[in-house]
This record gives structure tokens, C-alpha cells and sequence, in this order.
């Protein structure tokens, strides 16, 4: 068995910026044991596996695997798949089947091997639960108390499809000192997915309304250059305690800057009624390779 592969660099146009990404094509032959074999052996954040679409309308059914267990949704897999689908087959509109339900994402074509794709979430952002403690969250970032919120929001658990532990801070200087202190982080951010995404905002940049970075102490990952799963959950704390008024907003987040592997996520999201009505992310993805896996015996 021969199956193509690419890897590409989602939420940038740049090759060797932003998040990398695997994604497997003719994948329908693959046992499931078998893709997370495959996950681990490409070693990123996110591994996206190509089947047949259930219905043949869509474009796809795909799953997305970490190098320890499979997400039903996950941004910059999206995004990525996205964008590469839309290249191959010289689409616009990417209609794929994802663990969460249908996707229907928009691709435009920037050249041969760059796109920017966007989507509505497949499911709006929900809270999850209340954070008071704010001298442990701040203990955890070696930060101190008065760095934890940024106007006027303050810690609390969101999730669109993946739960994450949502952190305002001060300024980016705190986001910059961030110090991860591992002792005792199990108590202060329980549960099985305990991933941190520690945001402030940017009025001084130009173009940049957030900047952010996420941290997957608990989970198989470290830090993360741009994570459209967190980013779609953040929207739930801004329409919440951002001050965002009625209409559509659309803002812009940076990301993966401290490591070296800048990334641009755009969010869009829609209040009406005082209620979150839409929302959605969107970005590019550059291709940077490709390749064939060898699984023959």
C-alpha cells in the first residue's frame, strides 16, 4: 500500500512559519491502529487522514489524529485540508465530513500552492466552567495576580468542539514572561484535555487585535504555533466579557510568534439579540511537501 501525503503550514503564507501539517491521502484502507501509527511517525501536532465521503457530494471525510488519540475537530487540520483539497481538485467551496458534524469551508486560490480557506463552526462556543482561583492560574504561569485578565475578562473554560482553559493576561509583556510551573497543574486545570490558551490584547499592533499562545501541559503536545480550536472557543469569552456589542465582528489573532513560527488566525463571530448567533475562523496554508508512504510488506 502506497498512499500520497502532503505537509503544509496553516495560518501563514509562508513556508516554515505557522503550524505544520500532515495529511494523508486514499486513506480508507488504514485500520485505525494504523493511523495512529502513522501520527506518531510524522510527530506533529495534528496528522489528517483523507476517506471517501459518506455522501458524494462533500469533498471528503476526514480524521484527524494526534500522536496520542483522534479529535473530532481541530482548526488548522481544517483549515489545511482545506486548502490543499481545494488546490488539488480546483475547488471553492470544500464540503467535509469531520467527527463534529459537516464543514463547509470557502477556499481561495492565492498560487499553485497557497490558499485561504474559511468556515463557519460547526458548533458555537460553549462555557464550561468558572476559574476563581486567579493566584494558582497566575502561580502556574509564573506570572503574579495582577497580570491574570485583560479588559475586563478573567479566566474561565470554553469549548466549540475541543475544551480549553481560556486566560487573559495584562499586556503581551506577561504573555511574553510566561514561565509554565508544572507542580501542581492537574488541580488547577482538572479534566482529561487541561490545554491553556493564555491571550491579551494588541491595541498597539497594527492589523492585530489578540496575540496568544497555547500550552498542552497535561496532553501530548507542548506549545503550540496556532490553534483554530482554541481560537473558535475564545470567541465565547469575548461575545461573554469582551464588550462586544450587537452586529458582526471580525478580529484578528496572532500567534506562535515566542517560538519562532509566527501564525494569523482570523475569527469572525456575529451577536444578535445579545446572543452568539455566528461564528467562524479562517486563515492560509501554504504546501511545503510531498510525499508517498511505503506500507507495503
Amino acid at each position: 500500500m502506497k498512499l500520497p501525503y502532503y505537509l503544509l503550514d496553516v495560518f501563514t503564507r509562508e513556508r516554515l512559519a505557522g503550524n505544520p501539517l500532515a495529511v494523508v491521502l486514499k486513506a480508507d484502507g488504514l485500520s485505525d491502529e494504523r493511523m495512529q501509527a502513522i501520527a506518531g511517525e510524522f510527530n506533529l501536532s495534528e496528522t489528517v487522514f483523507v476517506h471517501a465521503p459518506r455522501n458524494e457530494r462533500h469533498a471528503a471525510a476526514l480524521r484527524i489524529f494526534t500522536t496520542e488519540r483522534e479529535l473530532a475537530f481541530a482548526g488548522h487540520p481544517t483549515i489545511g485540508s482545506t486548502v490543499l483539497l481545494g488546490l488539488l481538485h480546483r475547488l471553492s467551496a470544500v464540503r467535509l465530513e469531520l467527527g463534529v458534524g459537516l464543514v463547509t469551508a470557502v477556499m481561495e486560490r492565492i498560487d499553485r500552492r497557497t490558499g485561504e480557506a474559511k468556515f463557519a463552526l460547526p458548533r458555537l462556543p460553549e462555557r464550561l466552567a468558572e476559574m476563581p482561583d486567579i493566584a494558582a492560574i497566575a502561580a502556574r504561569l509564573g506570572l503574579v495576580e495582577s497580570d491574570i485578565g485583560c479588559n475586563g475578562m478573567m479566566p474561565a473554560r470554553y469549548s466549540a468542539g475541543s475544551p480549553f482553559y481560556l486566560i487573559p493576561v495584562r499586556d503581551t509583556g506577561a504573555l511574553e514572561a510566561i514561565a509554565l510551573e508544572r507542580r501542581g497543574w492537574s488541580e488547577v486545570f482538572p479534566g482529561d484535555h487541561n490545554a491553556i490558551y493564555v491571550f491579551t490584547a494588541t491595541p498597539d499592533e497594527r492589523g492585530t487585535d489578540y496575540a496568544a499562545r497555547m500550552f498542552g501541559v497535561g496532553t501530548d503536545q507542548g506549545e503550540d504555533p496556532a490553534t483554530g480550536s482554541a481560537a473558535a472557543a475564545l470567541v465565547g469569552l469575548l461575545v461573554d466579557e469582551g464588550g462586544y456589542g450587537e452586529g458582526q465582528h471580525v478580529i484578528g489573532l496572532r500567534q506562535g510568534h515566542e517560538m519562532g513560527r509566527p501564525s494569523r488566525i482570523d475569527v469572525q463571530f456575529t451577536i444578535a439579540e445579545g446572543a452568539l448567533k455566528h461564528a467562524g475562523i479562517g486563515g492560509s496554508a501554504v504546501i511545503l511537501a510531498e510525499g508517498v508512504l511505503d506500507l507495503d510488506e
